[in-house]
């Protein structure tokens, strides 16, 4: 790769990408093909496209044993599994979040005329700080969500502590979080429910689709219900309702990515280690660690770019690009700096310092099972070149 000293010279000096197809974060995990093919042959074969078939059926049993959990609801998405949880939980008036989040976690409260409340993080940790949490309660708020980002458990006990203590519905936004631990039990049952994402850019994916897990019957029961109009049986609408269920064919992708995930994971793991042993001793370059003792997928390789670095980090992921390796800033600006939230709360800000200066310093670099040890180490080759002197 030709090195690159000026950054003025990348956008203009007409040399080829690294990469003709783009490296971009988020490339799929597929699992086995033939396998996947197989459960699609069988649902032609049976006709049975929809509406709560046997692969969903299958796929439920599979991730609530997988989890550890009483009960999966498998929904169409990851959005649409957040408002019917939302929902059934009966939360209203305010409710507590992270602005560092995918902005799904806030619109799935504002969508339902819920005001969402945004609360700082631990710069350590980028997860909910329970401190910053206690200073957002007022007499309107309703309950708390949790987000495990980049599949690091947020403090499950400290905010189980304070909706305790302040009679708050506590639920978890585990998008990123399929297959990890906290204390070393698989994230699924902790809060009255926990949500998850299975895009085609998760770790796990059934394509699209999401699903929400509980050990709380009656939740499970309700969201059932309210995933598909309130019918209970032929003609009998007992709940309100709407159209959340999950297609037989996205069942199927996840069932095969399920029999392979133990692959996807190992591969992520060994990209994320080839990842530190390239970007070692650069400074002003750290690289998000994953906690040993838990489980993880690994799935998100995150920097930070603090002052020691020469360039900023806007600039890093401009020599990305033109090298066709498209790395993100992720949530940037958060949530906070969103419309409609930036024209609602314009000060909201004065209040996330920590936010703001994780927006400010992220990048997530192409991770996944399907990108290779020579294009870790391409990714990583831009930014060393950055690194050194004029």
């Amino acid at each position: 790769m030709k090195e690159i000293r000026d950054l003025k010279d990348l956008a203009v000096n007409g040399a080829p990408p690294a990469f003709i197809e783009p490296l971009h974060v988020g490339r799929p995990n597929i699992g086995d093909r033939e396998e996947f093919l197989r459960r699609v042959e069988a649902i032609l074969d049976n006709q049975w496209l929809t509406n709560n078939g046997p692969m969903v059926q299958e796929f439920e049993r599979r991730i609530a044993g997988y989890l550890g959990v009483k009960h999966c609801i498998a929904m169409c998405n990851g959005t649409i599994a957040l408002e019917i949880a939302i929902r059934a939980l009966g939360l209203e008036g305010e409710v507590i979040v992270p602005s560092w989040t995918f902005v799904a976690t806030a619109h799935a409260l504002y969508w339902q005329g819920i005001t969402p409340i945004f609360a700082d993080i631990d710069p350590a940790t980028h997860n909910l700080d329970p401190a910053a949490v206690r200073r957002m309660i007022t007499p309107r708020t309703s309950g708390i969500i949790g987000v495990h980002l980049w599949g690091r458990a947020a403090p499950v006990d400290e905010l189980q502590a304070i909706a305790d203590e302040h009679g708050l519905k506590l639920m978890f936004d585990a998008a990123h979080a399929f297959g990890s631990t906290y204390r070393r039990r698989s994230i699924g049952s902790f809060g009255a429910c926990e949500v998850f994402s299975f895009h085609a850019t998760k770790a796990f994916n059934t394509m699209e689709g999401g699903a929400v897990t509980t050990n709380d019957d009656e939740l499970a029961e309700a969201m059932r219900l309210m995933r598909n109009f309130g019918f209970k049986g032929y003609d009998n609408v007992i709940h309100p309702g709407t159209n959340g269920k999950m297609i037989e064919v996205c069942a199927a992708m996840g069932l095969a990515n399920l029999d392979a995930l133990d692959a996807v994971l190992d591969a992520n793991h060994r990209n994320h280690q080839e990842y530190r042993r390239a970007l070692a001793e650069i400074p002003g370059i750290t690289l998000l660690e994953y906690d040993p003792a838990e489980r993880n997928s690994h799935h998100y390789v995150v920097l930070e770019i603090d002052e020691a670095f020469p360039v900023g980090r806007d600039l890093i992921i401009a020599a990305l690009h033109a090298e066709n390796i498209l790395a993100r800033k992720y949530f940037w600006p958060g949530c906070h700096g969103m419309q409609p939230y930036r024209g609602l709360f314009p000060h909201a800000g004065l209040l996330l310092p920590n936010t703001i200066a994780a927006a400010e310093r992220v990048i997530v670099l192409p991770a996944g099972a399907a990108v290779s040890a020579a294009e870790v180490q391409a990714a990583c080759d831009v930014v060393r070149v950055l690194a050194l002197p004029p």
